[in-house]
Parts: structure tokens; C-alpha cells; sequence
């Protein structure tokens, strides 16, 4: 940063570089808390320098998997709480790679905004590095803009990128999945980052945001605002050490399109999963979302996790061990289905 880098005239167009100065200066001790043995580099140059370690590696393959929070920013917003959404933006990444079989290893960020407030953005970034923290990745670079004109001054977007590696011959590519396979669930921490398109009317958010403070003794005295606002499960970890000991089949990241557009894309043709509606561990969010909205059931396991982050599918053998690991490492793992034949992807029962 030099201090003689200033323009009163791009200031005066709304945009001031300083403020990305300081925002950068105040994000630092943030970025510091992710650093792993890959970074080579300080924040600040034009491009984050990784130092790639492939030792014990056949073949090394890069995995990467971009994302952001989608309207779950408005909450943010709204309730002027901008600490946690950022690990949100790391979650919506990380645990699309580890389904892979990918160990994450880097992330970046891209914050639009319409103005630079340099403490806003440094909580943003303090999320981002929480998120990277939670799933060993390092923060090594990103980029913030000030867009004035196109968004309220108040408004910003949060997106990413993650890269993870894998060795080839260990990603999981869903080839050894057959009949009698069973499927675990991986509890989520609420709706994540899908849907709110829908929770915002379903709970008339925009024309009646008050009603999102008052506390629901359905959501054990939580209001709907602190419950929605609850960060993204990151299960990199959790899987990892899965992945050391479970020849697992597949794995389903549950983000948009629920359980009918993701469990099927860890299944090869001709088979289908059958979930057991029944041991599906419903979050309260979810039934509240369905009541106050009037949405159908298949809508709703068409649209959110409904309770289940992840799935994972395993030889019937595994499942104790695996449920035995998965639960040593934190995660509220249970199972919810077994595989079948057929072309329907997932059925219930």
C-alpha cells in the first residue's frame, strides 16, 4: 500500500480506493489464521502463490468448485451481521470438492459492493477465514469492488472459489456403487445457503422484515432471522478421515434442487436410492417454512437439505465403522436409505 495513492476524482465518483486500503489492512489478521504450509506469499501481490505438495501421489488431480450464498446475503444484511456468511461462501465450495475425494487446499473470495466500508468488509472476510479454517484451507488472495450506480450502497455479493487435490485413482466417481449399498445422512446446521428466494416469501421478508426478530418457541426460542442466518456445515474434515478408513461409494453435497436433483448425482445409471421418509431427521426450520407457506412436500425435499447436509453411501458391511468415525469427528451421521435398481434416482418410502 503506498501513501500517495489517492484520487479525489474517483472518490467523487463514488468509488474510494483508500477504503480498500484499510479493508485490506484490517482483513489481514484474519487471513493470517488460515495460512497452511502451501502458502508461499503475504496477501497483496497480484496473484496467491500455493506451493503444491504431491508427495505420495500417483497421479495428482486438481479439483475446484465455485459458489456464493445467493439471497441468504440479504439476511445478512438485514440483520447487519456480516461475520458468518462468508463461511457460508467457503461451505457452498468445499463440500462440493470433497465429494470427489478432494482434500481442499486454497480459497478466494470476490466481494462486490456498493461502497467500501472497510469494517464491513473485514467482517465479511473474517467469516471466509473462519470457513477456511473449518476446512484446512488456506486464504490466499481475493479481490473486493465497489460497484456504485449498479447496487445500494448498503448492498454487496459474496462468491468464491476453492481448489482441492485428490489422487486419481482415489476420486470418487460413483462407479462402485450397487444394490444393498446404504445411504447415511450427514445432519445439517439449518437451510444453508439454498432456497431463500422462496424463504423471503414464504415469510414476506422483504415487505415485513420486523417479523423476522421475534423469537418462535418452534425454533427452541430462536427468531427466524438468527435461525436462517445460521452458517453452512463444512464436513471436510469429517469426511477426510472417513475417506482414510471407509471404501466409501459416494457422496451428495444436499444443496439446490434438494434430494432429487443431488442424491442421484453421486449414483450410476440403473440405480436408485430409497430414502426412508420416516428417518429423515426434519429441522424445525423446514416444517416452519412448509406450515407458513402452504409448500408441498415434494416441493420442499425438492428445494432444501430438509435436515441432511450430506449423504453418504457405503457397503452395508461399513456402516458401523462408518457411523462409528463420522460421529468420533463430530457429525451427526444416521442412516437413511439403501440402494435399489431403477432409474428413478431417488424414491421415497
Amino acid at each position: 500500500m503506498s501513501n500517495n495513492s489517492r484520487s479525489e476524482s474517483y472518490a467523487a465518483a463514488g468509488v474510494d480506493i483508500t477504503a480498500g486500503y484499510r479493508a485490506v489492512e484490517l482483513m489481514k489478521k484474519h487471513i493470517a489464521r488460515t495460512r497452511n504450509e502451501g502458502c508461499l506469499d503475504d496477501v497483496g501481490g497480484f496473484g496467491g502463490c500455493f506451493g503444491l505438495n504431491i508427495a505420495g501421489m500417483e497421479e495428482p488431480v486438481l479439483v475446484s468448485g465455485t459458489d456464493g450464498c445467493g439471497t441468504k446475503v440479504k439476511m445478512a444484511i438485514l440483520m447487519d451481521k456480516h461475520d458468518t456468511i462468508g463461511i457460508d461462501a467457503v461451505a457452498m465450495c468445499v463440500n462440493d470438492i470433497i465429494c470427489c475425494g478432494a482434500k481442499p487446499l486454497f480459497f478466494l473470495d470476490y466481494i462486490a459492493c456498493g461502497k467500501n466500508v472497510p469494517e464491513k468488509i473485514a467482517a465479511i472476510v473474517s467469516g471466509v477465514a473462519e470457513g477456511c479454517v473449518q476446512s484446512g484451507a488456506a486464504l490466499i488472495g481475493g479481490e473486493t469492488a465497489e460497484h456504485p450506480g449498479m447496487m445500494p450502497v448498503e448492498d454487496y455479493d459474496l462468491a468464491g472459489f476453492a481448489v482441492g487435490i485428490v489422487d486419481k485413482k482415489k476420486i470418487l466417481d460413483n462407479t462402485k456403487t450397487q444394490e444393498g449399498d446404504v445411504v447415511i445422512a450427514l445432519a445439517s446446521s439449518g437451510v444453508h445457503s439454498n432456497g431463500f428466494s422462496l424463504v423471503r416469501k414464504v415469510f414476506d421478508i422483504d415487505n415485513n422484515p420486523d417479523s423476522l426478530y421475534i423469537p418462535k418457541e418452534e425454533l427452541g426460542g430462536k427468531s427466524i432471522a438468527e435461525t436462517l442466518l445460521t452458517p453452512t456445515k463444512i464436513y471436510v474434515k469429517s469426511v477426510l478421515k472417513l475417506l482414510e478408513r471407509v471404501d466409501v461409494k459416494g457422496i451428495s453435497h444436499i444443496t439446490g434442487g434438494g434430494f432429487y436433483e443431488n442424491i442421484p448425482r453421486a449414483l450410476p445409471k440403473g440405480m436408485t436410492a430409497k430414502i426412508d421418509k420416516n428417518a429423515v431427521r426434519v429441522l424445525p426450520i423446514f416444517s416452519l417454512i412448509a406450515k407458513t407457506g402452504n409448500i408441498p412436500e415434494r416441493d420442499m425435499y425438492n428445494t432444501y437439505n430438509m435436515g441432511v447436509g450430506m449423504s453418504i453411501t457405503v457397503a452395508k458391511k461399513d456402516v458401523d465403522t462408518a457411523l462409528e468415525i463420522l460421529r468420533e469427528n463430530g457429525e451427526d451421521a444416521y442412516v437413511i436409505g439403501e440402494i435399489i435398481k431403477g432409474d428413478e434416482g431417488v424414491v421415497f418410502c
